[in-house]
C-alpha cells in the first residue's frame, strides 16, 4: 500500500505557505451529497481551496514535524466548525503526529518531569548516564509525553476535551528500529494528551505501517483496542467503504477510512465513516 501523501511536501514549502485558507464548493464530490463524507486537512492545505460540503472534518495540529505547529490551525478549525453534519462522526476532530527521533531529537528528555509535571512512568526513570542522554524506554515515553502535552497546551487547539484526537503513525516520520521504543513513545503521547484534557484518542495508520513502527501490541497495552482511522491512499470512495470491514489495528475497530480522491485540479483526502 502506498503511503498517504500528507507529508510529501517539503519543509521549505511549509515555511513558504501563507497562513490562510480558501474554501470552495464540492468539485468532483457529488457522492458527498448522497452519502456524507468527511475531509481532513493540515498545513499542506494552507492557502489552498478546500471543500465546504464536508459532514465532518479532521484538522492536523502540527506542521511537517511533531514539534511544529500548523500555521493555519485557527483558520482550519474555524472551517471545520462549519461542517454540515449528517454523519455519526464528531463534526470537528484533530490529529497529531507520532515521532521518535531518539537521540537525534533537538530536545531529548533527561528526567521524568516536563513543564512542572511528573507523570507516572511505567518504564522507570529517564535519566542521563555519565552525563550523556540515553535512548531508553523511559526516555522514549517522556519524549512522547512532551510532544503530546505541547500539542494540547501550546498549539492553539483550544478546548481539547471537545474533540476526538488521533495519533498519526506513519513511516514517513521519524521512528526507531526497536519497536518497543516506539510503543513507549506512543504510550507517552496518550498520557500527555490525557494530561492536557483530551478524553477520546484513536490511532491513524495503515496495518503495514503500524506493524513496522509499533511491532506486536499486547492486549494489556494502552495502544490496544483503540478506534482506528485507516488510510488506503489513492482510490475510490466505494473501495473506502469496503475497507471499513478490513483488518483493524490491534484490538481496535475501524471508525473511519481515508481515501485520496480527485478534487479540482488536484486531490483531497476524503473520509468515510464506518458507522
Amino acid at each position: 500500500m502506498n503511503r498517504p501523501r500528507r507529508f510529501m511536501a517539503t519543509l521549505a514549502a511549509a515555511v513558504a505557505v501563507a497562513a490562510g485558507l480558501v474554501v470552495a464548493g464540492p468539485t468532483g464530490t457529488a457522492s458527498a451529497a448522497v452519502t456524507p463524507l468527511g475531509v481532513d486537512i493540515s498545513w499542506p492545505q494552507c492557502d489552498s481551496q478546500v471543500p465546504t460540503d464536508q459532514a465532518f472534518a479532521i484538522v492536523g495540529v502540527n506542521g511537517s514535524l511533531g514539534n511544529q505547529t500548523n500555521p493555519c490551525l485557527a483558520e482550519q478549525l474555524d472551517w471545520a466548525s462549519q461542517s454540515v453534519g449528517g454523519s455519526t462522526q464528531p463534526k470537528t476532530q484533530l490529529y497529531v503526529l507520532f515521532a521518535n527521533p531518539g537521540l537525534k531529537a533537538s530536545v531529548w528528555p533527561t528526567s521524568n518531569t516536563y513543564q512542572g509535571t511528573t507523570p507516572t512512568n511505567p518504564f522507570g526513570k529517564c535519566a542521563t548516564k555519565s552525563g550523556k542522554k540515553q535512548l531508553t524506554l523511559a526516555c522514549s515515553y517522556m519524549y512522547g509525553y512532551a510532544r503530546a502535552y505541547d500539542d494540547v497546551t501550546i498549539r492553539g487547539a483550544g478546548r481539547p476535551a471537545a474533540y476526538r484526537w488521533w495519533i498519526d503513525v506513519e513511516t514517513g516520520l521519524s521512528y526507531q528500529s526497536d519497536t518497543a521504543q516506539n510503543r513507549a513513545a506512543m504510550q507517552g503521547m496518550i498520557t500527555g494528551l490525557k494530561a492536557g484534557g483530551v478524553r477520546t484518542i484513536g490511532l491513524y495508520s495503515t496495518v503495514s505501517q503500524f506493524r513496522t513502527i509499533a511491532g506486536t501490541v499486547k492486549s494489556n497495552s494502552p495502544l490496544y483496542g483503540r478506534s482506528n482511522w485507516i488510510a488506503i491512499g489513492k482510490s475510490t470512495v466505494t473501495k473506502a467503504r469496503k475497507a471499513c470491514s478490513g483488518t483493524p489495528l490491534p484490538g481496535g475497530k475501524i471508525a473511519m477510512v481515508q481515501v485520496e480522491v480527485a478534487y479540482g485540479s488536484g486531490t483531497i483526502d476524503r473520509d468515510v465513516s464506518c458507522s
